[in-house]
């Protein structure tokens, strides 16, 4: 499976890179995983961009609205999209104002990292974590302890 993660707006904290650089590198024996940064716009802009890039692809949305899993339920539908052959999935990463509700239907799932609304670059690095936490997981690496 491929994993392709588009993101309005160009990065400007160094330690938010550096997050997503390590995890990027960890998440290498695993799956493919490609980080696109997108122009920042208007809202509806942004959302037909990430609409347009996303297009053929299983859509997730980062959304605080969305689904909370667990970082084990995470892996188990990593694994489903997996078993159904699922070939490429793209996160969409909006911008400062969110993204528009026609971008949210046409999602296959609308994940929320937290309830909180997380400024961009430091959702990237929470959600580089977390894909590399779900991988780890299926693999059953010590990484992760309950």
């Amino acid at each position: 499976m491929n994993w392709f993660i588009f993101a309005i707006g160009k990065p400007k904290l160094g330690f938010a890179r550096q997050g997503v650089e390590e995890y990027a590198g960890r998440l290498r024996g695993f799956a493919p995983v490609k980080l696109e940064y997108l122009k920042a716009s208007t809202r509806e802009a942004e959302s037909a961009l990430l609409l347009a890039r996303s297009e053929g692809m299983f859509r997730i949305v980062l959304d605080e609205r969305g689904e909370e899993p667990a970082s084990r339920a995470i892996a188990a539908k990593i694994a489903t999209w997996e078993q159904e052959s699922v070939k490429s999935v793209a996160l969409l990463v909006g911008g400062a104002d969110g993204h528009t509700d026609a971008l949210r239907r046409a999602a296959g799932w609308t994940w929320a990292l937290s309830k909180l609304t997380l400024q961009h670059e430091l959702a990237l690095v929470v959600l580089y974590e977390q894909l590399y936490r779900a991988y780890a997981i299926k693999a059953g690496l010590p990484y992760h302890r309950e």
